[in-house]
C-alpha cells in the first residue's frame, strides 16, 4: 500500500484518541470541573455534534480547495482545538473546544476516504478505508489507554497536551507524504452541491444505516468506565487495560471488514450488524462475570468496527458522479450523529431510565434498527435491478 495512506493513518490516529480518550477520563473530568458523569459524558455528544455542524460547513467554504490543501488545514484546526481543550478553565469552555475540534473530524475523514480510494485499484478500496481507519483502532489499542493513564495519574489536562503534539506530528507527515493535487480537481465535486448527494435514496438509506448502528455503539462504549467499575466491579485502574483489548478488537474487525467488503460489501454491512445487535445484547448477560465482560468487550470492538469501512465504501458507491468527497463526509457525520443520539441515549437510561446496568441492553436494539434499514435497501437495489433488466433492449 502507498505510503500516503499512512499519512492518513497518522491523522486518524490524533483524532482517534481525541475523539474517544475522553471516556476513560469521565470520572476525572467530572470530578475536577464540579460536574456530574452524565454531564460529562455530554463532552462526548459535543464532539460529535460538531462533527455534524462541521461537515456541511466545511463543505461549502473548502469545496475549491485542493484535498492535500484541505487536509493540512484540518490538521491545523484540530491541533488549536485540543490545545483550547487543554487550557480550558471550566466545563463550558472545554465543551466548546471539543466542538471545535470536532470540526476537523467529518471533513478529515471524509476527504481521506476518497484520496485512499484512489491511490489503490478498484477490488482494494474498501481495504484502504480501512487501513486509514486503522488510525482509529491503533489510537484505541495505544493511545486511548496511554491517555486514559496519563490523564489519571498527571490530571485529564496532561491528556489533551498530548494529542496537541500528535496534531503537530500529523501534520507533517501528511505535509510530506500526500501527494499533490490541483485544486480544480475538486470543483466539479463542490459543483454537485449537497442537494446532488442527499437527493439519492440509496446515499440516504446507507446515511441511516450508519447513524442507527452507531446509535448503538456509543449508547454501550460512552459508558463503559461506570459500568465496568460500578457494575462489573473492576478498579478504575483496570480501565486502561480493559481499553487495550476493547481496541484490539478494534484493530481485527476494522480490517476484517475492510477485506470482506471487498468481496461481498451488502453481506458484510449485514453480518456485522447482526455481530453488533448479539455482542451487545450479550454484554448485558455477562456484566456482572468480570472474565466473560473483558472477552464480550474485545467482542464488541470487533463488531463495532466491522461496521465502518463497509458502511464508508456503501455511501461512496452510491454516490459515484454526485460528489463523493461531500457524501463522504456526511457518512462521517452520520457516524457522529449515531455517537451523539447514543451517548444521550445511554445517559437518559442512567438519569431516567432503569439505570447503568441496562444500558448495554438498550444499545443492542438500536442495531436491530440499522439492520432493517439495511435489508431494505438490499430489496429496493434488487427492485431496481430487476426494473432494469425488464427494460433492457436485449431482451
Amino acid at each position: 500500500m502507498p505510503l500516503a495512506l499512512y499519512a492518513l493513518t497518522a491523522g486518524a490516529f490524533g483524532i482517534g484518541v481525541t475523539e474517544f480518550v475522553i471516556m476513560g477520563l469521565l470520572i476525572d473530568v467530572s470530578k475536577d470541573l464540579g460536574v456530574s458523569i452524565s454531564a460529562a459524558g455530554l463532552l462526548i455528544s459535543g464532539y460529535a455534534l460538531g462533527v455534524v455542524i462541521g461537515a456541511p460547513i466545511l463543505g461549502a467554504i473548502s469545496g475549491k480547495w485542493s484535498k492535500k490543501t484541505l487536509l493540512m488545514a484540518l490538521m491545523v484546526v484540530f491541533t488549536i482545538g485540543n490545545l483550547a481543550c487543554a487550557i480550558a478553565p471550566d466545563y463550558w469552555t472545554l465543551m466548546a473546544a471539543r466542538v471545535l475540534t470536532a470540526f476537523a473530524h467529518a471533513s478529515f475523514f471524509g476527504v481521506g476516504s476518497v484520496v485512499a480510494t484512489s491511490l489503490v485499484a478498484p477490488n482494494k478500496k474498501a481495504s484502504a478505508i480501512a487501513i486509514m481507519f486503522t488510525g482509529l483502532t491503533v489510537a484505541n489499542i495505544l493511545g486511548v489507554p496511554f491517555g486514559t493513564w496519563l490523564g489519571q495519574a498527571y490530571g485529564w489536562r496532561s491528556t489533551f497536551w498530548a494529542v496537541t503534539l500528535i496534531g503537530v506530528a500529523a501534520f507533517a507527515v501528511i505535509a510530506l507524504l500526500v501527494p499533490k493535487d490541483k485544486a480544480s480537481d475538486t470543483q466539479e465535486e463542490a459543483s454537485q452541491g449537497v442537494l446532488a448527494v442527499l437527493g439519492r435514496r440509496a446515499v440516504l438509506l446507507g446515511l441511516l444505516t450508519t447513524v442507527l448502528s452507531w446509535v448503538g455503539v456509543f449508547a454501550g462504549f460512552t459508558y463503559i468506565a461506570p459500568i465496568l467499575t460500578q457494575i462489573t466491579g473492576f478498579s478504575e485502574a483496570a480501565v486502561s487495560p480493559i481499553l487495550l483489548v476493547f481496541g484490539g478488537g478494534l484493530v481485527i474487525g476494522n480490517l476484517a471488514g475492510g477485506w470482506l467488503a471487498d468481496r461481498h460489501l451488502m453481506p458484510t454491512i449485514v453480518g456485522s450488524l447482526i455481530a453488533l445487535a448479539v455482542v451487545l445484547l450479550a454484554m448485558t448477560v455477562v456484566i456482572h462475570q468480570p472474565v466473560l465482560m473483558v472477552i464480550a468487550i474485545a467482542l464488541f470492538g470487533a463488531a463495532a468496527f466491522a461496521t465502518v469501512a463497509p458502511l464508508q465504501m456503501w455511501v461512496l458507491a452510491k454516490a459515484e458522479g454526485a460528489g463523493q468527497g461531500l457524501a463522504s463526509s456526511f457518512n462521517i457525520a452520520a457516524f457522529n450523529l449515531g455517537n451523539a443520539i447514543g451517548a444521550w441515549l445511554g445517559g437518559a437510561v442512567i438519569d431516567h431510565g432503569p439505570g447503568l446496568g441496562s444500558v448495554t441492553l438498550v444499545a443492542g436494539l438500536v442495531p436491530i434498527a440499522a439492520l432493517a434499514v439495511a435489508l431494505i435497501a438490499i430489496r429496493l437495489d434488487k427492485s431496481r435491478s430487476g426494473n432494469v433488466a425488464q427494460l433492457s433492449p436485449a431482451e
